[in-house]
C-alpha cells in the first residue's frame, strides 16, 4: 500500500508533459531525371497541446535540413615565387553535402547562443564539430568551407522561411539545388517558446535518380569493367562516326 501511495506522489509531483509536433512533408522522395533542374518540397506542421490541454505560444520554428555525410577537405594556397601550391589543409569527417537553416525569424532573436551551439543549428557548428583540426586552425578553415559552400548553394540560411498559418500551424518550402547529391536528408523541427526549445520531431525524405540516369548510375558501381567497356565502345563509336561525317 506505501509503495502504491509513493508511485502517486510521484506522478502527481512530475511536471505535464510539453507539447508535441505533427508535421508532414509533401514527397518522400526526389526523382533526379535528365531534365531535372532542382526542387521544392513543402512542410506542414501543427504544435499540439500536451497532458495541460493548451498549446499557447507564441512559438519560433527552426527547420534543420541535412543532406547525405560525406568527407570534404579544405585546402589553402599560397603562391611561393609565383608558383602556387597547396601549403595547408583540413579534413572534415560526416560534413554534410547539403545543409539549409529555416526559421520564422532572426536566430539571435530566437535562441541564445548556447541554445543554438548545444542543437548544432548554425551551419558553423556542423564544421566545428566535423572538423579534423583544433584551435584557430579548425575555426579559419570551418568559416572557409561554410563559405565556399554557401556560394555554391549548398548551405542556405533563410531565417525568413517559415509561415505561421495560425498561432500553432505553420508551413515551409524546401528548396534544393539542381546538383543535390543523391541519398537520405534530415529533416529536423526545433520548435521554441521564450528563447527554450519545447518539442522537436525529425523526418526524412530521400533523393535519387530515375531512368536512364539511375541505370547508368548503377551500372557504374555494380558493373564497373562492363560500364568501362562500354564506355570506350561507345567513344570509339562517336569517334569514327564524327570521321566520316565530316569526310563528307
Amino acid at each position: 500500500m506505501k509503495r502504491w501511495l509513493l508511485a502517486l506522489l510521484m506522478l502527481a509531483a512530475a511536471p505535464a508533459a510539453a507539447e508535441t509536433l505533427v508535421s508532414t512533408l509533401s514527397n518522400s522522395q526526389v526523382l533526379i531525371t535528365s531534365s531535372f533542374d532542382g526542387a521544392t518540397l513543402s512542410m506542414f506542421g501543427s504544435i499540439e497541446p500536451g497532458a495541460e490541454g493548451t498549446a499557447e505560444g507564441p512559438y519560433n520554428i527552426v527547420v534543420v535540413i541535412t543532406g547525405p555525410l560525406q568527407s570534404r577537405v579544405a585546402r589553402i594556397k599560397t603562391s611561393n615565387y609565383g608558383i602556387w601550391s597547396n601549403t595547408d589543409q583540413v579534413t572534415f569527417q560526416h560534413f554534410p553535402s547539403f545543409y539549409a537553416v529555416i526559421s520564422s525569424g532572426k536566430l539571435d532573436a530566437i535562441a541564445p547562443p548556447d541554445v543554438l551551439a548545444q542543437y548544432t543549428v548554425l551551419p558553423e557548428d556542423q564544421a566545428r564539430t566535423t572538423a579534423q583540426a583544433t584551435g584557430l586552425k579548425a575555426e579559419r578553415f570551418s568559416l572557409e568551407l561554410v563559405r565556399m559552400m554557401g556560394e555554391e548553394g549548398h548551405f542556405v540560411m533563410q531565417e525568413d522561411g517559415v509561415r505561421f498559418l495560425s498561432n500553432n500551424a505553420y508551413a515551409v518550402n524546401l528548396q534544393l539545388p539542381s546538383d543535390v547529391v543523391n541519398g537520405r536528408f534530415l529533416v529536423r523541427t526545433l520548435v521554441l517558446k521564450n528563447q527554450q526549445l519545447v518539442t522537436e520531431r525529425t523526418e526524412s525524405f530521400s533523393v535519387r535518380k530515375s531512368g536512364f540516369e539511375n541505370f547508368v548510375f548503377v551500372a557504374s558501381r555494380q558493373q564497373p569493367l562492363l560500364y568501362g567497356i562500354v564506355c570506350v565502345l561507345l567513344a570509339l563509336g562517336t569517334g569514327w562516326l564524327a570521321g566520316v561525317v565530316f569526310k563528307r
